[in-house]
């Protein structure tokens, strides 16, 4: 079973907190058994204050982080000051230097300070909460910070933006786990959605446009019906009814990402459902998936996820392998 260490630091908000625990809590497997075994501890085996006023007591100190597959680091704003050069507590910095070579790291909002504070960051892509995105670059300016993604993966560290960013992030390491199925089973069960389009670009606080501006948020709902098709930026925009500068710019401060960007990643995502739950052939699921062609969607899982439609399917689908879909391959090829 997967080990995970959750750090409470002092200050903790409550949330954050609890929110690894009710995330990977709701992971099992087919037969119902739990796929991680938590452990919420703190630096010094000591109880800390939440940003609530309540303590909070643990079962465990820096001995579960040296025991631990991954860590775990919760927000806090009692740290602030690490952003101005301040080093990290005693106690803190003890138990970060227990933990084995290997282990996967992840900050949850704030928690990023922490990381970067200890070096580990530096030359790596990172993200925090956007309202602490100037402090934060101004304090460790070698991270490579972005503000406007929910999450970001960069291997053996992985960071989060804030709040119900870090739902995002741990629903989305259960799926980089156990695959898909698993994943939306969890968020199911903690009634949220398996993934969020656009990043927390859309969630910046930004000047209320007028009453009458258009908005982007049609013309999504009405590509995301039609993902097969060769959806082009000016169709996009013709549907909006904006020109393709305008749209551009508009969505990309909407959703945090391009057009052409997030037409990739929902496609992304048929695809990777496709080859987990089904025995299609890959040339299908680039059909379906509006890739066009097995080549393009190789491509881009390539380029996305470093790894071929094959290797993936074989990663993440299940053994035995499923009986073929033989009815649905042929009217599926029959109608193409």
């Amino acid at each position: 079973m997967h080990r995970i260490a959750v750090l409470a630091l002092e200050g903790v908000p409550p949330f954050e907190l609890g929110i690894p625990s009710r995330v990977f809590g709701n992971a099992f497997d087919e037969a119902g058994k739990p796929l991680y075994e938590l452990t919420v501890c703190t630096a010094d085996g000591q109880p800390v204050t939440s940003d609530a006023g309540f303590t909070v007591g643990v079962s465990a100190g820096p001995e579960a982080l040296a025991e631990a597959d991954t860590v775990i680091i919760t927000p806090t704003h009692a740290m602030d000051d690490l952003a101005q050069g301040a080093p990290l507590p005693r106690a803190l910095a003890d138990a970060l230097a227990a933990i084995r070579p290997g282990t996967r790291l992840v900050s949850l909002c704030t928690g990023s300070y922490v990381l970067a504070a200890a070096g580990l960051l530096d030359g790596r892509p990172a993200t925090t909460h956007w309202v602490h995105a100037p402090e934060f670059q101004r304090g460790f300016p070698r991270v490579r910070l972005d503000e406007e993604v929910l999450f970001v993966d960069d291997g053996d560290i992985l960071t989060s933006a804030g709040v119900a960013a870090g739902v995002d992030l741990c629903l989305y390491m259960i799926r980089r786990d156990h695959g898909s199925a698993v994943a939306n089973r969890a968020a199911r069960l903690c009634v949220v959605p398996p993934w969020r389009d656009g990043g927390q670009a859309q969630y910046i606080d930004r000047p209320v446009p007028e009453p009458t501006v258009a908005t982007t948020t049609a013309t999504r709902a009405w590509a995301l019906e039609r993902l097969a098709e060769p959806l082009t930026l000016a169709e996009l925009a013709s549907h909006a009814r904006m020109s393709l500068r305008t749209f551009t710019r508009r969505f990309r401060d909407e959703v945090g990402m391009t057009p052409v960007q997030w037409l990739t990643a929902q496609r992304l995502e048929i695809a990777r459902h496709l080859l987990e739950s089904s025995d299609l052939p890959v040339d299908l699921v680039a059909h379906r998936s509006g890739f066009g062609s097995a080549g393009s969607l190789r491509q881009h899982m390539r380029a996305a996820l470093g790894i071929s439609p094959i290797a993936y399917r074989r990663t993440f689908q299940p053994a035995p392998a499923r009986v073929p879909m033989t009815s649905e391959v042929i009217v599926t090829a029959a109608t193409s």
